[in-house]
């Protein structure tokens, strides 16, 4: 065997890498927009006002720079709803209204790939790939 010597030259495009990670937040809070409002849409949290779901339910960005959102229910009574599964939910207004509504978008739901596949066709929207 013979001795090789490889050499390589590599130019960063800075400008192009801060706009991709720019993008990433961008997508990251737009895929969780389009999350809550899938939930909603999907009607499956308890609707008897719509004070929980319209007025007390939003999406958080305050972490997005670090790649972390949430979508918040403020009001009091939204941990009791979600946690008890055993309680009669009225399904007059929301016809699927029950606990654990972000379970569908979980790992193993129905709708699982959901975020995954919106993050990644609004990145390529973003990125123009």
């Amino acid at each position: 065997m013979g001795v090789f010597n490889v050499s390589s030259k590599i130019n960063l495009n800075f400008g192009k890498l801060r706009e991709l990670d720019r993008n990433t937040q961008k997508a990251l809070e737009i895929t969780t927009d389009q999350l809550l409002s899938e939930v909603k849409n999907s009607q499956v949290m308890p609707f008897k006002t719509g004070n929980l779901q319209d007025n007390n339910t939003f999406a958080d960005y305050s972490n997005s720079d670090k790649g972390v959102t949430s979508i918040v229910s403020t009001t009091p009574y939204a941990r009791r709803l979600y946690f008890h599964p055993e309680y009669n939910f009225s399904t007059k207004e929301h016809k699927n209204a029950g606990a654990e509504w972000f379970i569908p978008w979980q790992k193993g739901g129905t709708r699982e790939n959901f975020c995954v596949d919106t993050f990644a066709k609004i990145y390529r929207g973003l990125c123009g790939l």
